[in-house]
């Protein structure tokens, strides 16, 4: 393959194309394949990145996820967020977070303070 700057969707798609060959057969890094495939990578990941940016996640939507991968309940959200009532009014998007709420999460679960803030 000859590698080249990916420009349009058909180039995009010829790309991946050529790339989906190495996720089957993964070279060894430092050959002559696996720099390739490294450069092919690059040039895919640089091409979403300005054709399909992907943006912060919904601030509930974080909270919901997290509360999924931790096994956790509304309950579990009262030391951050407040009482229980608050908590539900949160989740269900009948109040906003406050600046207080996004730092406690962030510290007491670990949800990135970027996914908080939301767009």
């Amino acid at each position: 393959m000859t590698l080249r700057p990916i420009r349009t969707e058909k180039d995009y798609q010829e790309a991946l194309q050529a790339a989906s060959y190495f996720f089957d057969h993964e070279p060894e890094p430092g050959t002559a394949e696996g720099d390739e495939f490294d450069i092919l990578v690059t040039l895919i990941e640089s091409y979403e990145a300005r054709r399909h940016p992907i943006g912060p996640p919904d601030p509930i939507e974080a909270i919901k996820f997290r509360m999924e991968q931790a096994g956790l309940t509304a309950k579990d959200l009262i030391p951050s967020i407040g009482q229980r009532n608050r908590v539900y009014e949160i989740l269900n998007g009948r109040r906003e977070l406050t600046i207080p709420m996004i730092r406690n999460l962030h510290r007491n679960l670990g949800i990135p303070v970027e996914s908080l803030i939301g767009a």
